[in-house]
């Protein structure tokens, strides 16, 4: 029989103290609709401290014990109200010189009060952290969320008080089974970078809400039997709502878009998940979303119990309310059709990430980027190579850009490792929540520069079959590779995009350029492509000859012989050029580079535009947005 061990010390001997820290898992199953509601936030100066060897959790600071069953006095390793203050939302990295590089958990805290207003049910929403991130309230564990660039909603209604102490332990050590995985041409940040909110709800509330445009005759019987409505178009409403368990009672939902002076009432029904959900179709005439008329309405869904039509002047229990616009989009014949016209995307890829706030990108800095892309003719965005801020479609939304979405299926994935699939999987699944209402995406990613392998087709096929089946009203693509062996445009994944993404540097990486005309002539691909990626680095204001590398005289060289290409390529529907401005990525250290991406057409502060940028602006205002030119 084996020895008992007497002496052994948890916070030092214990391998799998993490295990302890995944249950409750919030993901996208926890998504709360929130547009509308009332927030408070907890943004502002939270104390800090790096802990490389995780002992918030290996040696559960989190619990604050000042004192032994005895009463004594013990020593701790933490001063949480001592420590110094970093800014959320924010990363560590550039808030702070000795954290430029750091990797692992970082550990932020502070206070809070909390009164009770009525509501029945509080949850804090995190609009992201990086990238794994355990919630402790009070002393106890409140949640565990995977994936860096999407929200999670962690539910605190019971762990509140009247003084509260939060405590986020961020961890953006890069693992082989995550995603991204440990090999990116990114800078890994880490911290707490997006918008901390905590959100009060009734009994009874509206938990997702969507609303679009539907394709033609989407609903011809249901307008016929509604009679009472009328109209040129079609909108598809979706709305799930959460109630007591022991609610017996009806449940109605009324749609309001005051501008068209409509209002649509619909009953809901309890599912399998015990939520009550419903479906309603009805005509109505609206002025189309595009990028030159980016018209929005602001639509409202109100929760009422009981039947709304037997008691109409029973208020609502609960409602939400977002600026929407209604586009279709799809593709035809190799086309691709907004609103049934032919659009060329003059596209422009951008990262998440601004000189002074690394991936904590501001509103201001996002709609200056947005901005630039117009100024150079732009009317669509890569948002790569993950899920950027949901202020960023909010706010392509208003100023009339379309964006390509995408979740960080990058380089070196554990492609056979299925929970990797499962986080791949949640990542699409809540950017597709958040994002569904948006008219400005018109494009899910599911992935960016895998090689073809059979174990790569199966995950990424999975998640463009999944993508489908959450959202039929927007395209899925990805970034793919050129297939170098047989010159040509080629990927087994294809046949599962509606839209080709093609990464190509002919050029730059591979100098020989003649080999892109051969490409394109050897390529009779049947969807419409986007050239999702070409360019070359240049350093901001240097310049020399042609064939001098990391020079703006080489990358604008290089710019007008691929745009010259791409005028007499007939199945190319897209371009989009890498990228806006130059970002960290410290794999890159030439001369030129010096820990930065140089693929820019802008400087990384943005203040100086390299020539290719003027390449690129005289060949969108040329072709235009027509894609028969």
């Amino acid at each position: 029989m084996e020895k008992k061990i007497t002496n052994f010390t948890n916070d030092i001997h214990n391998d799998d103290y993490a295990l302890n820290f995944m249950n409750p898992f919030y993901d996208a199953e926890s998504m709360i609709c929130d547009s509308g509601r009332e927030k408070e936030k907890l943004d502002g100066m939270w104390n800090f401290s790096t802990d490389q060897y995780d002992y918030c959790l290996r040696g559960k600071w989190y619990e604050e014990n000042y004192y032994n069953k005895d009463g004594l006095t013990l020593p701790r390793d933490y001063d949480f109200d001592d420590w110094e203050t970093l800014k959320v939302p924010g990363v560590w990295n550039t808030q702070k010189a000795e954290y430029f590089y750091y990797e692992g958990p970082g550990v932020y805290t502070r206070r809070f009060f909390y009164e009770n207003h009525g509501e029945s049910k509080v949850v804090l929403k995190f609009g992201a952290v990086y990238y794994n991130a355990r919630i402790f309230l009070n002393g106890v564990f409140a949640g565990f969320h995977r994936g860096g660039s999407t929200p999670f909603y962690v539910d605190v209604t019971k762990l509140l008080r009247k003084e509260n102490r939060i405590i986020v332990v961020a961890d953006n050590e890069r693992r082989r089974t995550q995603l991204p995985s440990i090999n990116t041409d990114w800078f890994n940040y880490g911290g707490i970078t997006r918008s901390v909110e905590l959100i009060r709800l009734p009994k009874a509330y509206i938990k997702q809400f969507s609303i679009h445009l539907g394709k033609e005759d989407s609903c011809a019987k249901e307008k016929s039997a509604l009679g009472k409505s009328s109209g040129t178009d079609t909108l598809d409403a979706f709305i799930q709502a959460e109630l007591p368990s022991d609610y017996k009672g009806t449940v109605s939902v009324k749609i309001r878009i005051p501008e068209l002076k409509q209002e649509e009432s619909f009953a809901l029904e309890r599912d399998q998940e015990g939520l009550f959900t419903g479906k309603i179709c009805f005509a109505a005439t609206v002025e189309k979303w595009s990028p030159e008329n980016p018209k929005l309405y602001k639509v409202t869904a109100e929760l009422f119990l009981g039947d709304i039509n037997a008691s109409k002047d029973a208020p609502a229990c609960d409602s939400v309310s977002d600026d929407i616009g209604f586009r279709t989009i799809e593709v035809k014949d190799g086309k691709i059709i907004l609103n049934g016209r032919a659009i060329y995307l003059n596209g422009v890829a951008c990262h998440e990430e601004s000189a002074p706030n690394g991936k904590a990108v501001t509103k201001e800095e996002a709609e200056e980027n947005i901005r630039i892309a117009k100024e150079m003719g732009c009317n669509f965005m890569r948002l790569a190579h993950y899920p950027h801020n949901e202020d960023v479609a909010r706010l392509a939304d208003k100023m009339g850009i379309l964006l390509w979405e995408e979740i960080p299926v990058y380089w070196l994935i554990a492609f056979k490792n299925e929970d990797t699939y499962k986080d791949a999987e949640n990542q699409l699944t809540e950017l597709i929540l958040r994002d569904r209402n948006r008219a400005s995406v018109i494009i899910w990613s599911v992935g960016n520069e895998n090689p073809d392998t059979d174990d790569r087709l199966s995950f990424m096929s999975r998640l463009a079959l999944h993508a489908k089946k959450l959202d039929d009203t927007r395209l899925v693509s990805a970034a793919c590779l050129v297939d170098t062996v047989h010159l040509k445009i080629a990927d087994r994944l294809e046949a599962y995009l509606d839209v080709i993404g093609l990464n190509e540097y002919y050029g730059w990486y591979n100098p020989d350029f003649e080999q892109l005309p051969q490409l394109m002539a050897n390529s009779n691909p049947s969807k419409p492509v986007v050239i999702s990626e070409f360019g070359a680095d240049a350093l901001s204001g240097h310049y020399g000859t042609i064939d001098q590398k990391g020079t703006e005289t080489c990358q604008e060289y290089i710019y007008k012989k691929q745009t010259e290409l791409f005028s007499r390529i007939s199945f190319i529907q897209g371009t989009c050029p890498w990228i806006l401005f130059d970002f960290r990525t410290p794999r890159r250290m030439s001369a030129w580079q010096k820990g930065r991406n140089t693929k820019g057409l802008l400087s990384e502060d943005k203040k100086h535009r390299k020539l290719a940028f003027y390449v690129m602006q005289d060949f969108y205002r040329k072709r235009g947005s027509s894609s028969d030119k």
